[in-house]
């Protein structure tokens, strides 16, 4: 194997580690905090977290999140600093800043094992770089080395992610709580902060905190625009921030953003939404509740979260429903032995049984899977809901994989992941491959109100079979390649790129309540979009873990490998693969050959970063110029507070600058109507959707193409979603006269 050498150059620096890990302590008590700085390395001391800023944009759905913290050695000697910290689901860390000299420097993402060697040749001689590694699928770990005596160090740190919908509702977690060394200092002794900016083209209903309801100011600047704001003097860190926004989008629609540079192939997201005219009334349905008990459950308190949200789940079904509680670590154990009615008797007789149960043993989840999969009954719809942090053993997934992808037909598996420190990966994975979806659940949030939201999504799916066909820009790329069937809240989602910019033609295809549907509409790909820049490094992230899907499935091979390193160093992604590289200056990452791509990348993130912000002040600016007399000589104030009970669950320091909006349209801009709905434009359907011979994709994409730009899709395509939900809903009312 080729070695990477030091140059030779001397250089003067710290050292930072930022590894993939969270440190296991053993015999003591376990501290719960996140992104917490101890001392550690043999050096011992005591640091103290100075300033924490956390800042959030959330738009359209995809959150950034930039964490600012300044923490102090209050030694008289030299330590070094431990920082542990998870992120949240499906998110990536794409940038890492810290103050070198007086100097902030960006690093660059490297091959694992290069960026150890380069990181070591500096260690030798005490003059460190910093390193930011992943060495799982859930945590991180920062080391600083040397700390001086009495001295401050400002660090940056980036992540980004795809928030999931339950119901129209997104849930956005600051992940703190986790398990980390005995005897820390969890608390901010200057400023903890937290600022979140909600802007989305679909209304923006209310924000709240199920954690910190009483400490966040939330203001509603506009429809499509909301802050929520938290500042203390000092405080804990041992809790997660959990807050949730709702949106309506009163019918079926899809919108499109894109980010391209001249020159350059261009990036898209499409986002697929159920609207309300799809919504159905299910019969009865049947539950299985996997509730994992093995002893990685008892940590965070894991076990008692479980108990808690299928408690929650329970309460939410109806009395035709009928479920079954399967405890399992190395083998499966029925409580019933057979699917029961819901009554207050048989929920009684669960939770009883549930908090029995303590967490020990191995986890050993294929038994129960196969175990779960025997309670199908022909004639109504199964639904396997696990619960557990997906702490298999390794040798186990492929096999879980391929049962999953086995599910007899009829059947859907759902994963809840519980906690912060849960295999995402596997959980989505799964879920995805049996026709389901995953949530994540953290010990902060409301139980109850996740069960209701994740039970109106089982109800059943919104529309099956779901094929989209993009004609005219010569797409490329796209993820996933098979689309999962679109269940109410919870969106669809595809990344691609393309070639060719203009006009385009999208093609959707599904089946409602047993109705073939499909209709086409116009959109415009730009030829330049600078607004939208964190699309590209999800677009990367969603390739990242499509090959490790591939790699949990069929095993590792050098071209996966190859694959996944080449994206991440080229969108500066951290994995399992690559790794966060800070050197002292830029000649250091020229003497070892490292293209700055994250250091121009972050100057293209950031401009679009000012662009947003300045749009946001403007926002707020526009609210601020309506707040004034009313006709009738009222003073209206733009602090006026809304009651908690008349803001339907907002929270009293809650406050609303916007003006009473009148009632949207029947249409609007990106819905989807189908053509047999009452009162909508008759128009043409396109031709028959064809699968792609492409590994069984129903995602489909042609060339051609020409310039434009788009922000949400604002064409209008006449389609007819709603005519054939009201059309089966005739024919089920008459068929149910004529019994």
């Amino acid at each position: 194997m080729k070695r990477w050498s030091d140059p030779g150059k001397t250089v003067w620096g710290v050292a930072v580690l930022l590894a993939g890990v969270l440190l296991t302590v053993t015999g003591g008590e376990k501290a719960r905090a996140s992104g917490l700085l101890i001392a550690d390395g043999g050096l011992g001391g005591v640091l103290k977290i100075e300033q924490h800023d956390v800042s959030v944009v959330i738009n359209n759905g995809i959150a950034v999140t930039t964490v600012h913290q300044v923490f102090r050695n209050t030694e008289q000697r030299v330590v070094e600093a431990l920082y542990t910290f998870p992120v949240p689901a499906g998110a990536s860390v794409s940038n890492f800043r810290m103050m070198i000299g007086g100097r902030e420097m960006t690093g660059e993402v490297v091959e694992k094992k290069r960026a150890r060697e380069i990181y070591n040749s500096y260690k030798a001689v005490k003059r460190d770089p910093g390193l930011l590694e992943q060495t799982d699928f859930r945590t991180f770990e920062l080391r600083i080395f040397p700390i001086a005596a009495r001295a401050e160090q400002e660090i940056w740190l980036t992540w980004q992610q795809e928030l999931g919908f339950e119901h129209d509702t997104a849930t956005y977690v600051y992940p703190l709580a986790t398990t980390t060394r005995p005897g820390i200092d969890a608390k901010v002794h200057g400023r903890f902060s937290m600022t979140v900016d909600v802007k989305s083209e679909i209304p923006v209903q209310k924000l709240f905190s199920p954690s910190h309801n009483d400490e966040f100011v939330i203001t509603k600047h506009s429809p499509e625009y909301v802050r929520a704001s938290l500042e203390t003097a000092g405080g804990s860190l041992e809790r997660d921030v959990v807050l949730g926004f709702d949106i309506e989008r009163p019918r079926t629609g899809i919108d499109l953003i894109t980010s391209k540079q001249p020159g350059s192939d261009g990036y898209f997201l499409m986002t697929m939404t159920a609207g309300t005219e799809l919504e159905s009334t299910a019969g009865g349905m049947d539950y299985v509740f996997l509730v994992d008990i093995s002893g990685s459950m008892a940590a965070e308190g894991k076990l008692v979260q479980s108990r808690a949200t299928v408690e929650s789940f329970l309460d939410a079904l109806g009395d035709e429903d009928r479920f079954e509680v399967l405890t399992f670590s190395s083998d499966p154990k029925l409580h019933f032995g057979t699917l029961t009615p819901v009554s207050d008797a048989t929920r009684a007789s669960a939770r009883e049984y549930l908090g029995s149960q303590r967490a020990r043993g191995g986890t050993v989840l294929r038994p129960a899977l196969q175990t779960a999969y025997k309670f199908r009954d022909a004639d109504r719809p199964l639904n396997v809901v696990l619960l557990s942090d997906g702490m298999t053993e390794a040798r186990e997934q492929a096999e879980l994989v391929q049962l999953i992808e086995q599910a007899p037909d009829n059947v859907r598996v759902f994963c809840v992941g519980i906690g912060n420190e849960v295999n995402r990966p596997l959980l989505k994975q799964m879920a995805e491959g049996a026709g389901g979806l995953a949530a994540f659940v953290s010990q902060e949030d409301d139980f109850a109100r996740q069960a209701q939201l994740f039970r109106r999504k089982l109800m059943r799916p919104a529309a099956i079979d779901v094929k989209i066909e993009l004609e005219g820009a010569d797409v490329f790329d796209v993820t996933p390649r098979q689309l999962p069937d679109l269940f109410h809240g919870a969106p669809l989602r595809i990344y691609g790129r393309y070639r060719k910019s203009g006009p385009a033609k999208v093609t959707v295809s599904a089946t409602i309540l047993g109705q073939p549907m499909n209709q086409s509409l116009d959109v415009e790909l730009p030829e330049r979009d600078d607004r939208n820049p964190e699309i590209e490094r999800m677009w990367a992230y969603e390739q990242v873990q499509q090959k490790m899907g591939e790699i949990r499935r069929s095993g590792e091979t050098p071209q996966l490998t190859a694959d996944i390193v080449s994206l991440c160093e080229g969108y500066s992604i951290v994995s399992e693969y690559a790794s966060f590289l800070v050197l002292e200056n830029d000649s250091e990452f020229q003497r070892w050959q490292i293209a700055r791509r994250n250091a121009t990348r972050f100057q293209r993130d950031d401009a679009a970063r000012v662009q947003l912000a300045q749009q946001l002040e403007s926002l707020r600016d526009a609210a601020l110029a309506r707040t004034g007399p009313t006709p009738n000589g009222d003073q209206q104030t733009a602090t006026a507070a809304v009651p908690a009970d008349a803001a339907a669950g907002q929270p009293t320091n809650s406050v609303d600058t916007t003006t009473q909006a009148a009632a949207p349209p029947s249409v609007q801009p990106g819905d989807l109507v189908w053509n047999n709905s009452p009162g909508a434009p008759a128009t043409s359907s396109s031709a028959p959707f064809v699968s792609a011979p492409n590994g069984g994709s129903n995602v489909r994409f042609h060339g051609g193409g020409g310039g434009g730009a788009i922000d949400p899709l604002s064409a209008l395509a006449a389609m007819g979603f709603a005519g054939a939900a009201w059309a089966a809903r005739r024919r089920s009312v008459r068929g149910s006269e004529q019994v």
